[in-house]
């Protein structure tokens, strides 16, 4: 479904099916929490408004455009609705699943209240300031801003701050009695489990009570547990007397649970706790609430790991962010859903909600599959050291915590990521220790806070790989565990580094338990490659990268946990990259379609049969080998069995054993279709199959044969499929008979990262590694064509020079390498026929930007088609080429 689809059909949605979800239903005396997502407008300026399906986002198209930078600014929601006579003795508010990142809220004109942090939930009581009957209409207005303001976490990260209100809005009613919902935005109730074992289970409950009525109340606080199959197994009531405009909180040790259902990623056993407040005279019910309660023991290990109901368990999953392609971050429920059953059924056990609290349906959806969870404030890459910043990283761990308490999924609390990745005041040495001092602080106050307000759960902060540092600074002394993000053979370094460094951590942290929080490697599904190199952006690399990484792991017990980098890729607005803009270290595309990596995941961590071909490359093509009508490429089949036999065309290329849960065929692919057969030698039933759409180009041009498309990338080793589903060949040198290049060099950037070719974002094109790579200085490139008429276009970017962009942070080795700017002037000749315009890309085009020139090139006496690259000033260069045959 494109993303204009998408719109339509959600806003059809709200203005058919929500409203009836809405306003109109009739309230009880109980607490009704009712959609409000119908009937909103938006505007930028308060003067033009137009409709709007909530969720929403501002910034879905310009996230993703050439211009650097997105909308960071304000923007202002209006809706009208009719609060009924029979509300006016009920408490009303508006709960707000999170807007970005701070609202204001307004009621017929009168300022009702506000919100810091674009994360978390928030409920505004409005009571006062409505107007109730039919005849009158309330108008809401919601204030929003996404702007940076310095105290407000995050400052920057590798991802985008959206800004609107993305997620649900409710109309919260509930009677004058009722449970505290503005205690942090959470419920009023919280369930805690201070012993539980195989035997039994203490269950402890404590409830916050509010009395917003004129008059002394006699209640009574009623909790009932029932099992996963409905059975009451055990209740108390409580007597409560609650004076007017009087808060208590109310505590309840329920009788214990002998021999309990326990939770676990196996068995998830959900029980439900059903709290009333009833009116001890007529034993109405004034308000309800039902949390899940999963018992389940665990404890981290520093020697042995992580260990859950007494049992060792490894705890391997993901990260997860949580915007989507076309959507932004203002994501449908089913579709957050949907990743959460993605993960578990790779055999994932583990979500890293980072690097923020999400929709409060993920950890609903990993209560009920057996996903245990952490979850993070965004206090990201540094801090701003005032009060004020301090305040509102505290408020929001407290929010964080208390809204997600009851979630038996969550076992860690975390609130630093990376903190030390963009140090300040690096030419001040002094200053900086003070600034550390500051960070050290920090992370002391929001741990202390994190125990005090949950004793019973890990509390952890996540660090970048720079191990002396932390160490240096101290904080990798506060946390009760701690997590690494770790990209040995990636941003820096070789994979082995990988390894050595958490020996390292075992070996000088003796007593800290070990998470990898992060590791992962970009994998672009549309670049592929036989000869994977670090920073190339195919699949086969990440592939390797996770081979390797999840070894290590596996191999360490004291490794408690490992969470991959990430579930799917996700935007990231200053990145260039392959694909701009996006972070393609997903095991999903940001759609959300598996790449080869997830299936690799699958082999390694799923307990039942697997077998799959890890080929999501379906058009081919390649080079005949010599004297031969086929090309030979490798098939991989990712598996949790011993072997696999691959069948191509019906015919058996044999019985591969599995290296690291990967079996490896040569496959000699013919033109046309190509069907592979995958299959489990033990057990034929268990099998793949994929049909391969295969082009194959002569070893030689034969003027008998029928002339195949070319597409060329030059200057690379790696293979890209394009917008159209076309696939682009790397290039060769020059061969008689055939076609490829006479001289000049492949471009490389100079940062130590890339093996060749640039990751800039290239202007005017959604194919960048088509320009991204080039052969500098090239003399000449020939074709051996047979006689005929061919369409050729010539494919050139500019890749040195343009506008000097501060080096990422995350990218850990990218050094500041200053461009030798070089005046490029050119002219081209084809087939001794002078092309007419000079070639100068900078002065006609700009950098980085994507030029076509297509020529009808007549071939004539077997002269073939040779294009000369002719220097006026400077190395000419060109990136691609595509020839395709119009006429014999």
């Amino acid at each position: 479904m494109t993303y204009a689809k998408k719109v339509f059909f959600l806003f059809l949605y709200s203005l058919i099916v929500v409203p009836f979800l809405g306003e109109a239903q009739q309230m009880s005396a109980q607490r009704q929490k009712t959609g409000f997502n119908a009937g909103w407008s938006f505007s930028k300026d308060e003067k033009q408004w137009a409709p709007v399906v909530v969720p929403h986002t501002w910034n879905i198209a310009d996230v993703m455009d050439d211009e650097p930078g997105y909308y960071r600014g304000y923007g202002w929601y209006r809706k009208t609705f009719i609060a009924g006579a029979e509300l006016k003795n009920s408490k009303i508010s508006l709960s707000f699943d999170g807007v970005n990142q701070e609202a204001e809220i307004f009621v017929n004109g009168i300022r009702a209240g506000s919100h810091v942090g674009g994360y978390t939930g928030f409920d505004i009581p409005i009571t006062d300031l409505l107007k109730f009957g039919g005849h009158f209409k309330n108008e809401i207005i919601v204030r929003v801003t996404s702007r940076f303001n310095a105290d407000i976490a995050p400052l920057t990260a590798d991802f985008t701050f959206y800004g609107g209100i993305y997620r649900n809005i409710n109309l919260l009613v509930t009677a004058p009695v009722h449970f505290y919902g503005e205690d942090y935005g959470a419920g009023g109730v919280y369930i805690s489990t201070p012993r539980v074992s195989a035997a039994r289970a203490e269950i402890r409950l404590k409830g916050v009570l509010e009395n917003s009525s004129a008059g002394t109340r006699k209640l009574g606080l009623k909790t009932v547990i029932y099992d996963p199959e409905g059975q009451v197994v055990s209740s108390l009531i409580s007597s409560v007397n609650l004076k007017a405009a009087e808060k208590k909180t109310i505590l309840q040790n329920l009788p214990e649970l002998l021999k309990p259902k326990l939770w676990s990623p196996s068995n998830p056993e959900l029980y439900r706790v059903v709290t009333q407040i009833l009116d001890s005279r007529t034993n109405a019910v004034l308000d309800e609430a039902v949390n899940p309660l999963g018992l389940r023991w665990f404890r981290f290990d520093a020697d042995k790991g992580f260990f859950l109901n007494g049992k060792a368990l490894k705890l391997i999953g993901a990260s997860r962010h949580q915007d989507y392609e076309g959507l932004g971050n203002a994501v449908p429920e089913a579709l957050q859903i949907r990743d959460v059953e993605l993960l578990k059924e790779m055999g994932g056990n583990f979500l890293r909600v980072a690097h923020y609290p999400q929709d409060p349906v993920i950890l609903q959806t990993c209560d009920r599959l057996g996903i245990l969870a952490s979850v993070e404030i965004p206090v990201v890459n540094s801090i701003t050291e005032t009060a004020e910043f301090t305040k509102n990283c505290e408020n929001m761990q407290i929010e964080m915590i208390r809204q997600n308490f009851n979630h038996p999924s969550v076992i860690i609390w975390a609130y630093m990521n990376e903190i030390l990745l963009k140090p300040q005041f690096n030419d001040d040495k002094a200053r900086q220790n003070i600034y550390f001092d500051h960070v050290r602080a920090l992370a002391k106050s929001l741990d202390n806070l994190t125990r005090a307000e949950d004793p019973s759960r890990y509390t952890m902060l996540a660090c970048h790989g720079d191990f002396n540092r932390y160490n240096q600074v101290g904080l990798t002394k506060i946390p009760m565990i701690l997590g690494w993000n770790l990209y040995q053979g990636w941003y820096g370094g070789d994979l082995s580094g990988f390894a050595d460094f958490l020996d390292k951590h075992h070996r000088e942290l003796p007593g800290m338990p070990l998470l990898v929080t992060e590791y992962g490697a970009d994998a672009d599904p549309r670049i592929r490659s036989f000869s994977p190199v670090r920073f190339d952006k195919s699949v086969e690399y990440a592939l390797k990268f996770h081979q390797v990484y999840l070894n290590a792991i596996l191999e360490r017990p004291f490794v408690s946990a490992a969470m991959a980098w990430n579930l799917a890729d996700f935007n990231s607005e200053t990145r260039d990259e392959t694909m701009p803009h996006i972070n393609n270290k997903g095991l999903l595309t940001f759609d959300r379609k598996p790449k080869d990596t997830y299936y690799l995941y699958w082999a390694y961590l799923s307990d039942k049969p697997f077998l799959k071909i890890a080929a999501d490359w379906k058009v081919r093509s390649g080079v005949a080998d010599s004297g031969h009508v086929f090309s030979v490429q490798t098939i991989q089949v990712a598996t949790n069995l011993d072997s696999a036999e691959l069948f191509s065309n019906g015919k058996s290329l044999g019985v591969k054993t599995a290296k690291d849960h990967l079996c490896e065929w040569q496959v000699p692919f013919t033109d046309g279709a190509n069907q592979l057969l995958a299959v489990n030698p033990s057990n034929p039933v268990l099998a793949d199959r994929i049909d391969i759409r295969f082009s194959l180009i002569p070893y030689v041009f034969d003027s008998g044969q029928a002339f195949r498309p070319l597409r060329i990338l030059l200057g690379a080793s790696r293979y890209f499929i394009d917008d159209e589903n076309s696939l682009w060949m790397p290039d060769q040198p020059y061969r008689k008979g055939a076609w490829g290049f006479i001289g000049g060099q492949s471009y490389q950037t100079g940062n130590g990262r890339t093996a060749y070719g640039t990751d800039k974002n290239i202007r005017n094109t959604v194919n960048d590694p088509i320009y991204q790579t080039q052969r500098v200085d090239l003399k000449q490139y020939k074709l051996d064509v047979a006689d005929g008429i061919y369409e050729v276009t010539l494919y050139f970017a500019e890749l040195l020079g343009g506008a000097k962009k501060e080096a990422l942070a995350y990218n850990l080795d990218n050094r500041q390498v200053k461009e030798q700017k070089e005046e490029r002037v050119f002219n081209l000749k084809i087939n001794e026929a002078m092309y007419p315009e000079t070639i100068n890309l900078v002065a006609d085009n700009g950098y980085a930007t994507a030029v076509q020139k297509k020529i009808q090139v007549m071939v004539t006496n077997g002269k073939g088609i040779v294009i000369d690259l002719l220097p006026l000033q400077g190395k000419p260069v060109l990136n691609a080429l595509k020839v395709i045959q119009t006429s014999f």
